[in-house]
């Protein structure tokens, strides 16, 4: 199993800690990310940049307005076997001073999953987060948006794209 990172997550000024795992993606083509892992999402638009340095399998960030999204993968460890909502926790990690917190179920592409939405504080900026994880047979899929609340709301129908765009090769690798 892969040790599971903790780190910074840049966004205009904003951090928020996630836990995910490094990877480097195998290609993007056509605007869709394939990743070795065995998915692929498709990239929200233009206006989205990929992150150079990332720890994640993918981070994207916009800069109008400000916001930042990924997408990481951990395949073949203990985490399978953990309860979507207990997952889908670590992702918001660093969040201090939690409002709104909303935690549902949710099925993406058939797989079991759980999501959560929340306001916070990072480094004194108030955020909002959107975080869903799925669970499928070999991996556990993590998404995150995370953007100033005032911003927010415009951005997450590219975050829901992002999410159900997911696609999971069927043997597991691309």
């Amino acid at each position: 199993m892969r040790p599971q990172v903790r780190r910074n997550f840049a966004l205009s000024g904003l951090a928020v800690v996630l836990a995910g795992t490094a990877c480097t993606a195998d290609r993007i083509e056509r605007g869709v990310f394939h990743s070795s892992k065995g998915y692929a999402v498709s990239l929200p638009g233009p206006e989205w940049q990929v992150a150079s340095a990332r720890e994640a399998d993918l981070e994207l960030r916009r800069a109008a307005p400000p916001a930042g999204m990924l997408a990481d993968a951990t395949c073949e460890g203990r985490l399978s076997g953990q309860p979507a909502p207990l997952l889908v926790r670590h992702l918001t990690f660093g969040v201090k001073n939690r409002k709104d917190v909303r935690i549902e179920d949710v099925v993406v592409k058939g797989l079991p999953g759980a999501r959560t939405t929340l306001r916070g504080t990072l480094d004194d900026g108030e955020v909002a987060v959107d975080a869903v994880t799925l669970k499928g047979d070999r991996c556990v899929y993590d998404f995150l948006y995370v953007a100033p609340v005032d911003q927010f709301e415009a951005g997450r129908p590219e975050f829901q794209a992002f999410v159900e765009s997911l696609a999971v090769s069927p043997d597991g690798r691309r």
